[in-house]
C-alpha cells in the first residue's frame, strides 16, 4: 500500500477505482476525466482488444472534454488536480 491522491491509501496494483478523477497525456496535451471501469481480463473496450490481468489491470476512462473512452495502464494515469488546488 502507498499514500497517494491527497493521503488516500491505494493498492500498488489497483491504484484507481470507478469514479476517480484522473488525467493523462493525449496527443501531446493533458486531458482529464473519470475512471469508468477497472479491467482485469482480456476483453474488448474502447474499440480495441485490451490484454489485462488481475496483476496488471488497465482502466477504461472517459474524457470530460470529448466524451470518448480510452484505455490506459495505471502508469499513464495521474490523480486529477483541479486548477483551484
Amino acid at each position: 500500500m502507498t499514500q497517494r491522491d491527497g493521503g488516500r491509501t491505494m493498492s500498488e496494483k489497483h491504484p484507481y477505482k470507478p469514479g476517480d478523477e484522473v488525467e493523462w497525456s493525449s496527443h501531446g496535451s493533458r486531458t482529464h476525466g473519470k475512471v469508468e471501469e477497472e479491467i482485469t481480463e482480456t476483453k474488448q473496450a474502447a474499440g480495441r482488444k485490451v490484454k489485462a490481468t488481475e496483476d496488471e489491470p488497465q482502466y477504461r476512462v472517459r474524457s470530460d472534454k470529448s466524451g470518448r473512452d480510452a484505455v490506459h495502464k495505471p502508469s499513464a494515469l495521474h490523480p486529477h488536480r483541479s486548477s483551484s488546488d
